[in-house]
């Protein structure tokens, strides 16, 4: 006879989160590394009180904002190169509607997380319940449906039995590489609370070590045979590098056959800045190095890429006659994009396999010198552009200050507007995850709950955040909850008064100046917003940076701090490095009766006959 336990759904839900386990460098560990919540009438009663039963085994952390915590629980998840993860619990309504934004962010990168939003009752009894999006036309939707186009998996439970193959699955999703991403179980409030017998072998431990799927041997031969035939062959280093744990595969891979490397934004730090086959970013933000061989390769070896148009150029960045790209990826859909030779693998049994069949292989000495005398160019371009020099500074300015003044022993976290494209291309990353950007979905207001997430996973490691005025202003409150636990941040606002980034954007495509710098806006007054101040008010130690100079003493004055501090310095809004990048397709409107929207119509034109697949 099956034993059995009674427990309501949401107990059940709890230990089995707390019996899920994994191992990371011979050491067996929890693979959740806890659940952020904030509670309301949908789950207080049911997942808060499950909560509370197991918080010594699965810690609940406590936030401000239901999109922040979610930013959080993905970046624990990044920093843990997927490896753990953690979840993330909601009330129905607007708590649960806020989440929507990183499961999208989630989605779109392919990270770990958990979703637990609160549901309507199940029982309809209570119908229409606070906060109950209501549809005319059927009966079984709810302000969660919203989930299920940003969710690898989703389901909604409305008997307490069905959480059984719901996390079943739910756990096959958030482990696999091929189709890891967000998964939302909707937990209708009712239920939470309802009791089942559930067999004890459900809770029985379990661990998860993610697969390592092998290349198919055709593709493996396509692969081989396109790699021995290249004359000036390239690798793309994607997340998957990263996340494959590949990083010294792959550069032993590039040492022996002489290959040139370059780092999308989820792939940097694969290799160190340092590595001179490490050619730095590529594409629209990629340096002049990586670029000028991404043009003249006749072979992309593309490593777990998704080949987003910022890494391609927008497809008009490789221009060799009969180019082809190599898709190194776990998941298909990835690995055949423009007609490129899928080889469908794990990275790291990928590059072993292709290893294996190379043998003596390498590319041309010439390629590799080309390679270096490029990268010795953008070097020498990037410390120009670093180098203090203007009056008011730019964001290459900061990051250059930033560097002496902490090394790339950092961690450097950031995600939207200008400061990505610059810290793409200037930051000289060092470990790998060293450099952790969310630039797959942009997500203004990742920054500072990201740095947080980095932080509960990398305890150790120095955590900085740099972030614009824009997305400052869009979510900043766990200022407030880092300072509460203790997990201490160095937080860099640069304040350029406004969207910057696509101010410069405006201009380039035509546009007037408009409603983007807040001098551009409808307004009675200017804007006055002391940051140092709001910051402080949080808790942090906080002050404003009045020169280039001043932010490198303020950065090491804060290393000896024992909480958060925040620094914040005034920039110039329409410099950033014209060195290295490349063209990305912003569409120009055909008719304007500006003038000047009219020249760079024709520009955008011409620049788009440049497109191609890649065949």
């Amino acid at each position: 006879m099956t034993k059995t336990i009674r427990l309501t759904m949401a107990q059940a839900l709890t230990r089995f989160m707390t019996r899920q386990m994994t191992v990371i460098d011979g050491r067996k560990l929890p693979i959740f590394g806890g659940v952020w919540a904030i509670f309301g009438h949908g789950n207080v009663a049911g997942i808060g009180e499950a909560l509370y039963q197991v918080r010594d085994e699965l810690p609940t952390y406590r936030a401000h904002n239901e999109q922040s915590m979610a930013h959080a629980a993905i970046a624990f998840g990044k920093a843990n190169f997927r490896r753990r993860f953690m979840a993330a619990t909601s009330s129905i309504g607007p708590g649960a509607t806020n989440m929507v934004t990183a499961a999208a962010l989630a989605h779109v990168n392919r990270l770990p997380l958990l979703l637990l939003p609160g549901d309507v009752f199940a029982n309809r009894a209570p119908d229409p319940v606070l906060q109950q999006v209501e549809s005319f036309g059927d009966g079984t939707v709810s302000a969660n449906d919203v989930f299920r186009p940003v969710s690898r998996y989703f389901d909604r439970i409305t008997r307490p039995e069905q959480i059984i193959p719901a996390l079943q699955r739910a756990m096959a999703v958030l482990t696999d590489p091929a189709d890891c991403g967000p998964v939302t179980l909707s937990l209708c409030q009712d239920v939470q609370a309802e009791a089942f017998d559930y067999p004890e072998a459900f809770f029985e431990e379990r661990m998860w070590i993610p697969r390592r799927p092998q290349p198919d041997a055709r593709e493996l031969d396509a692969a081989v045979a396109a790699l021995k035939a290249a004359k000036k062959p390239v690798i793309i280093a994607g997340g998957g590098v990263l996340y494959s744990e590949a990083t010294e595969t792959l550069k032993a891979f590039a040492e022996k056959h002489g290959i040139p490397v370059m780092e999308t934004q989820a792939g940097k730090s694969s290799l160190p800045h340092v590595h001179p086959l490490n050619m730095g970013s590529v594409g629209v933000t990629g340096s002049s190095a990586s670029n000028l061989l991404a043009e003249q390769a006749d072979v992309v070896l593309a490593v777990g890429s998704r080949l987003q148009d910022f890494t391609t150029g927008s497809w008009a960045l490789f221009k060799a006659d009969g180019a082809k790209i190599i898709g190194l990826n776990a998941q298909p859909f990835d690995a055949g994009k423009h007609s490129g030779l899928p080889l469908v693998a794990d990275a790291k049994a990928g590059l072993e396999a292709l290893e294996s069949r190379l043998t003596n292989w390498k590319s041309p000495a010439s390629w590799v010198k080309t390679a270096k005398e490029a990268k010795a160019a953008w070097l020498k371009a990037a410390k120009a552009v670093t180098d203090p020099t203007n009056a008011l500074p730019s964001d290459a300015q900061a990051i250059g200050a930033v560097h002496r003044a902490r090394s790339s022993k950092a961690t450097l976290v950031c995600a939207s507007g200008g400061l990505p494209g610059e810290l793409h291309k200037l930051w000289p990353a060092g470990a790998p995850g060293s450099y952790h950007l969310d630039y797959g979905f942009s997500t203004m207001g990742y920054e500072i709950a990201g740095g947080l997430g980095v932080k509960i996973a990398r305890p150790e490691q120095d955590v900085i955040v740099m972030l614009g005025d824009g997305s400052y202003m869009m979510a900043n409150s766990e200022i407030a909850t880092s300072v509460m636990l203790g997990k201490k941040l160095t937080i860099v606002v640069l304040d350029n008064r406004g969207f910057g980034c696509i101010n410069r954007l405006q201009m380039a495509t035509g546009g007037a100046n408009f409603n983007n710098l807040f001098r551009d806006t409808l307004q009675e007054r200017p804007s006055e917003i002391d940051f140092a101040a709001h910051a402080a008010a949080m808790g942090a130690i906080a002050r404003k940076a009045e020169s280039i100079a001043e932010l490198e003493r303020a950065l090491k004055d804060a290393e000896k701090y024992d909480r958060t501090s925040v620094i914040v310095m005034d920039t110039d809004p329409l410099v950033s490095t014209e060195a290295g990048g490349h063209w990305w397709d912003v569409a120009v409107p055909e008719v304007s009766t500006r003038p000047s929207v009219n020249k760079a119509r024709k520009d955008y034109e011409k620049k788009r006959k440049m497109q191609h697949l890649v065949n």
